[in-house]
């Protein structure tokens, strides 16, 4: 989309009350006339910074002006927009529309957030039956001899392990040692 396209579109939403205030307006006009490649000629720069004329004519009479005069001049009008009032160039209505995103490009934030709203809780869940089943898999190993300090352990848990939970490997690891 060209610069004089996107002006055009922007141009309602840049000329609405208490957008933009003279100063930044004055400004804005100093720099296309002052900076590089000079945009406005001095008379032109001070027809749009004549104060007996309203704020709101000057400006739509800049806008239209620079749309005449093609795409590098609206060009360069965007870029002292964003040097002298950055939040405004970032609320442009052209903006939002270049910010819109991809439909087949994946949203990071909403993909982490989708990963992340089971909570603290859900995790500790999944952390203990993986240990449980660990130690569960470990303790019935035939190859390690370690069911006696399995036993202690678990004997000395009632407050990480639920009273059954205990109690059924207890039982287990009893009848295991019998066999």
């Amino acid at each position: 989309q060209s610069y004089c396209h996107r002006l055009q579109h922007d141009m309602y939403f840049l000329t609405s009350t208490s957008r933009l205030n003279e100063q930044v307006v004055d400004k804005i006009v100093l720099q296309l006339n002052r900076v590089y490649p000079q945009i406005l000629t001095n008379e032109e720069a001070e027809k749009f910074r004549n104060p007996k004329a309203s704020l709101h004519t000057r400006l739509s009479d800049l806008l239209k002006h620079l749309q005449k005069k093609g795409d590098r001049h609206c060009q360069e009008f965007y870029r002292a927009l964003q040097i002298n009032a950055e939040q405004l160039f970032n609320d442009l209505p052209s903006r939002k529309i270049l910010k819109t995103p991809d439909p087949t490009e994946i949203d990071t934030d909403k993909e982490q957030y989708v990963l992340n709203d089971r909570g603290p809780v859900f995790f500790l869940a999944c952390f203990s039956v993986a240990a449980g089943l660990a130690l569960f898999w470990y303790c019935c190993n035939s190859e390690t001899q370690v069911i006696g300090r399995a036993r202690r352990i678990l004997g000395f848990s009632p407050i990480i392990i639920g009273r059954h939970v205990r109690n059924i490997c207890m039982l287990y690891l009893e009848d295991i040692s019998r066999n």
